[in-house]
Formats: structure tokens, C-alpha cells, sequence
């Protein structure tokens, strides 16, 4: 833990987009972030095409993290219809995937989930019309009430969602506009605003977004893309005061 009890140190990254051909390729930060930080986050799209082969490079390095881990899939990790397998290899190098159940760490709590696309505010998509129109809002539902169920079972003071997709607008302005309803919705967010110890909310997808931002209720969202990062804080993590 960081000096201070009541202060917790959080890295966050995401769309690492890890190859058949990026052997070590995060090794050297993996060891940088654990003297940097009390916990790692990892925002998704952590393969290029969730490829059993992607993952066990990734796993590779993630050994080399000496601090806890805690991580959610990106849309990218399902590409091979395999998002088990490439979990399961993950959690054998020491992530806690989150996907239906939170987690407790030094006292802060983390729930997490992929997320879904489906635009935000009057821009959101609704459930008329046709039935793959109610399939893909349902879909965007599920995410949330995942979210939602991990918030509520956990009773730390402080928390903190990890998604892939974004939950407000804010972070992925500076993408083209017409594709904001591919980068997250606002059902994510209505999850995290029924509840008052969230502390920070990160995600990643939107390459070239905007690094921070807030839910309607003010928490605060961060863009962990680690090119968003790198161009706000020099870096390709964040660093997050908890």
C-alpha cells in the first residue's frame, strides 16, 4: 500500500491490442507499475483478436506485476469466440477477471464488466422496433445490471468500476462523432449513479478520446486507453489516487 492507509495507488490501462508477435512487450512496465502503484486495472481489448496464443504472451508478462491485478475483456478479446479461454489463462497469471462477481483489495472494493455500445443520453439506442433491435438493448441491460449487482454486494467505503466500454460521453469526444454510439452507452453510467461510494470509474476502447470526465452525479471517469494516456499524462497508465 501507498504511505498512506487511507490512500490507495491505482494503475489503469487498457487496450494493450497484445499480438502472436509482442513477446515481453509489457514486461519492463508490468515491473514499473508495481513500484508505481498498489493495484493494476486492465480496461479490455488486452488481445488483438483473443487468441489462445495472444493471451499466454500476455500472461507471460503479467507475472513479471508484483501488486494485485484486476481486469475486464474488451470486445477485441471476444473476436475468436473463445473470451473463456483467454480468462482462464489470464487468471492463471494472477488477474481477477470481473465479469459477474467483485472483488475486495486492501479495502476498496472493484466490480467490473465489458460494457456494451448503444450512444448516450437522447442518443441512446431504445428497445422498439425490430427484435434484433430489443436483442442488442438487452444485451447493453445485461452489462448494467452486472455492474449494478457488483456495486451493491460490495460494503466498502470506496470503489471502483473497471469497464472497457465508456459510460459517458466526456471521454470519447475527439473520436468522430458518428461513432459514438459504438463507443459505450449511458446505461452504465444510470448503474454507477445509484450509488454513492463509487470513486473513480475507469475504461478504455475510444483510442482517441478525452482522458477525463464524470458521470451526471460527478464521479469521476477516466479514459485509460493507453493512447489517450500517454498524450495527457506522458505515460501510457494512469495513476489514480483512491
Amino acid at each position: 500500500m501507498s504511505e498512506s492507509a487511507e490512500t490507495m495507488r491505482l494503475a489503469a490501462i487498457g487496450d494493450l491490442h497484445v499480438t502472436e508477435t509482442s513477446e515481453h512487450r509489457y514486461r519492463d512496465l508490468f515491473a514499473e507499475i508495481s513500484e508505481a502503484a498498489d493495484v493494476l486495472a486492465l480496461c479490455g481489448d488486452l488481445t488483438n483478436f483473443g487468441k489462445t496464443r495472444e493471451a499466454e504472451i500476455l500472461a507471460e508478462d503479467l507475472r513479471h506485476c508484483a501488486i494485485p491485478v484486476v481486469g475486464v475483456l474488451g470486445n477485441h478479446d471476444y473476436e475468436c469466440g473463445q473470451p473463456e479461454e483467454v480468462a482462464r489463462i489470464l487468471h492463471a497469471a494472477g488477474m481477477t477477471v470481473l465479469a459477474e462477481q467483485a472483488v475486495e483489495i486492501e479495502g476498496v472494493g472493484f466490480a467490473g464488466v465489458k460494457g456494451f455500445l448503444g450512444g448516450f443520453g437522447r442518443g441512446e439506442i431504445g428497445a422498439f422496433g425490430e427484435p434484433a433491435i430489443k436483442a442488442f438493448v438487452d444485451a447493453a441491460l445485461d452489462e448494467a445490471r452486472k455492474l449494478e449487482n457488483q456495486l451493491r454486494s460490495l460494503k466498502t467505503e470506496r470503489c471502483v468500476a473497471v469497464l472497457h466500454y465508456s459510460p459517458v460521453i466526456d471521454t470519447v469526444e475527439g473520436e468522430p462523432e458518428v461513432i459514438y454510439p459504438f463507443l459505450g452507452c449511458s446505461r452504465l453510467a444510470d448503474a454507477i449513479d445509484r450509488f454513492d461510494h463509487v470513486a473513480a470509474v475507469v475504461h478504455g476502447h475510444a483510442h482517441r478520446g478525452r482522458y477525463q470526465g464524470a458521470t451526471p452525479r460527478g464521479t469521476p471517469v477516466y479514459n485509460c486507453a493507453q493512447r489517450v494516456v500517454a498524450a495527457a499524462e506522458g505515460r501510457p497508465y494512469a495513476l489514480i489516487e483512491v
